[in-house]
């Protein structure tokens, strides 16, 4: 037992694990094997210093009913004396158990029980590796695709999975592409561990962005939030936290470059960046462009019990098909972005100029009444 300590730093080393975990399957290892070899009714305990195995025995009287029954974890006092001739009633007298002299059958035990607690903790360990990891941007390459256009990704230690409905419409991967994708979720089945990757999903957009525009993975630009429909359009809202720096500017680069180096790996989708406002009517105007607003009223209401955000937002009628865009993605969009129902009220162009005509007239009759 003396050479333990020595293998459970070379497992460390070797399988990039924590000393102090692996220390601990360790001793689960060995008490599971000594219960194997003594017998489930034994009690063991494990030296935290040397990692020897013992195994504990109280000290009851001699007439105790329970040495009957019981002398696996019961010793008369007087056979005790024998071992110990200080030792007294409710003492516990402890017996090193050594693995290394009970054959093949101990050795195999063990081995089987080191193999099987040390996988566990290195599944466990990946495990909450990439699940500290949803969100982020991860990439690898294309080993299969299944019947049913399931993509799969050998990422570091892990192999992930695409699915089709996580990929933008009409692109197509083949075995050797390397492929860049977010962790959507991390889970463990049946079948083990499993991670699921993502194009589709608005992080993808804001990992992209934070790996293209060095203001924002510096933390001088914040992403407040991003909404997308995924190879068509999204828009993503942009908030300074350096008075020197534009946030919207910077993101789009000198002539365009960052924005639209985004934009192709995204197949060519049109992505809208709007400058952050903690007022909620200048937020939903920006989020509506390219649309030019009149005005935006901010409402309380409820539906089905919950209670929503609701904005009116009034434009002339020359700008309500900007607003809603095509088969209406861009009040999609910024419906999603800032979390408000959005509902447009259309002014008439002509109404609006007889309506300011009439005032004028008005004005005018009361400027010559007080000559």
């Amino acid at each position: 037992m003396e050479k333990v300590i020595d293998i459970i730093e070379s497992i460390a080393n070797e399988k990039n694990l924590q000393l102090e975990d692996v220390k601990e399957r360790v001793k689960i290892a060995l008490i599971n094997t000594a219960k194997h070899i003594y017998g489930e009714q034994y009690e063991f305990f494990i030296d935290p210093k040397t990692l020897n195995l013992f195994q504990k025995i109280v000290v009851v009287k001699d007439d105790d009913e329970r040495l009957k029954d019981d002398n696996e974890h019961f010793i008369a006092l007087s056979k005790a004396k024998k071992e110990a001739p200080e030792v007294e009633v409710g003492d516990e007298l402890t017996y090193e158990c050594s693995l290394e002299n009970l054959g093949r059958t101990a050795v195999n035990t063990l081995h089987k029980e080191l193999e099987y607690h040390i996988q566990k903790l290195l599944e466990e360990t990946i495990l909450k590796k990439y699940q500290d990891m949803v969100g982020k941007m991860v990439f690898g390459s294309v080993i299969r695709i299944d019947s049913e256009e399931n993509t799969f990704i050998e990422i570091d230690e892990i192999r992930a999975f695409l699915p089709r409905k996580n990929r933008i419409k009409g692109e197509k991967f083949k075995v050797a592409d390397v492929v860049k994708a977010v962790i959507r979720r991390v889970f463990t089945d049946k079948n083990g561990m499993k991670m699921e990757l993502s194009r589709t999903s608005p992080k993808f957009l804001e990992a992209l962005l934070e790996a293209e525009v060095p203001e924002i993975k510096d933390e001088l630009i914040k992403i407040v939030a991003s909404a997308r429909i995924p190879g068509e359009r999204a828009k993503v809202l942009l908030q300074s936290l350096n008075a020197n720096v534009d946030a919207v500017g910077a993101t789009v680069g000198q002539k365009g470059v960052r924005i639209n180096a985004v934009s192709r790996e995204l197949h060519d989708e049109n992505i809208d960046c709007i400058e952050y406002s903690d007022q909620p009517a200048i937020l939903i105007a920006r989020a509506l462009a390219p649309a030019i607003i009149t005005s935006v009223k901010i409402q309380n209401t409820q539906e089905d019990g919950k209670e929503l955000k609701k904005a009116i937002v009034t434009l002339n009628s020359d700008q309500k098909s900007k607003a809603i865009g095509k088969s209406g993605i861009n009040i999609r969009l910024a419906s999603m972005l800032t979390g408000f129902l959005i509902e447009l009220e259309e002014i008439n162009l002509k109404q609006e100029q007889s309506k300011n005509n009439e005032e004028g007239l008005k004005n005018l009759e009361n400027l010559f009444k007080n000559v």
